[in-house]
C-alpha cells in the first residue's frame, strides 16, 4: 500500500491523517511477510519518530484494526500480533497461517480449499460462512530437514 492510499482510506473514514497513524501503517506495509506484536511495530517506528510513545502505538493499531485496515491474529504464542488487513475491497478470506512448530516461523498461506465446504454449510444448514481462519502446525522446510537429519 501506498501512503497515499493510506490517506484515502483514513479520509474516507473521516479520520484527521496524523503522522502517528501514517507511520504505523508504513511500519506494517514495511514488513508486509511478517506478522508483528505492538512492541516490534513500536521499535520500528521509533527509529523513524523518536518521540512516540508505546501507548500511542497500541491505540493507533486498535483503531486501525478497527477500521479493517489491520488484523490482529492470535497464533498460539501468547502474543498478538498484527498485519495489514482488507485493503479498497480486498478480502482476507483466503489468507491462513502455516506455523513451525520447532522454530516459531509463521507462513501466510494464501489458497482457499474451503470453498466447497462453505457451499455445502450453506446449502444444508442455510448458513452463510463470511469469514474463517485456518492454523496449521507442523514443521517448515528447513525445520523438518533438521528433524530428519537428526533421527538418522
Amino acid at each position: 500500500m501506498l501512503q497515499d492510499d493510506f490517506k484515502k482510506i483514513l479520509k474516507e473514514k473521516g479520520l484527521k491523517i496524523t503522522k502517528q497513524r501514517m507511520v504505523v501503517l508504513k511500519a506494517l506495509a514495511s514488513c508486509e511477510d511478517k506478522h508483528l506484536t505492538a512492541e516490534e511495530i513500536y521499535e520500528i517506528v521509533k527509529a523513524d519518530f523518536p518521540e512516540i510513545g508505546l501507548a500511542t502505538v497500541y491505540r493507533t493499531i486498535q483503531l486501525l484494526v478497527g477500521l479493517d485496515l489491520v488484523e490482529s491474529i492470535q497464533l498460539g504464542d501468547g502474543y498478538v500480533r498484527y498485519e495489514i488487513g482488507k485493503f479498497q475491497g480486498e478480502e482476507t478470506h483466503h489468507h491462513h497461517h502455516l506455523i513451525c512448530l520447532e522454530c516459531g516461523k509463521i507462513i501466510s498461506f494464501r489458497d482457499d480449499l474451503l470453498d466447497e465446504l462453505e457451499a455445502r454449510i450453506m446449502e444444508s444448514a442455510s448458513f452463510q460462512v463470511i469469514n474463517h481462519e485456518v492454523k496449521l502446525y507442523g514443521y517448515c522446510k528447513e525445520c523438518l530437514e533438521k528433524r530428519q537429519k537428526s533421527q538418522s
